[in-house]
């Protein structure tokens, strides 16, 4: 035996600090109106979003127009003047100011620059 004293943790006191962890993980609760949600909710699938889609982007924008303290029904107006290209750029910058960055999300642009050798072929 080492004489260095054992410190031992019963496996009761670290499930107990787990479970105070994860209870308090989803203490802060937001409601919405369900007229918002509904029409949030129809904006996307409208647009073309699928159903999964469509909820998770409404509940993130629903959230941060909460948080940011405006109408959801403003926001909804000005992103119906958009394009699709534009109208999911904005969207995927809402996801991402909600998300870690670890996980964040993407798009590609189509490369539309001329390389070299193509400048200097002849036909």
């Amino acid at each position: 035996m080492p004489s260095l004293p054992q410190n031992q943790i019963t496996v009761q006191e670290s499930g107990t600090e787990v479970r105070k962890f994860f209870d308090s993980y989803f203490l802060q609760q937001l409601t919405f109106p369900s007229n918002e949600i509904d029409a949030v909710v129809g904006f996307f699938t409208k647009r073309g979003f699928g159903q999964e889609a469509s909820n998770s982007t409404a509940i993130t924008l629903l959230t941060q127009a909460k948080i940011e303290n405006v109408k959801v029904f403003t926001i909804l107006d000005t992103l119906k003047g958009l394009t699709d290209v534009e109208l999911s750029r904005v969207v995927t910058e809402v996801l991402n100011s909600r998300r870690p960055v670890t996980s964040a999300l993407g798009y590609s642009q189509a490369f539309r620059g001329q390389t070299f050798e193509s400048r200097n072929i002849r036909v």
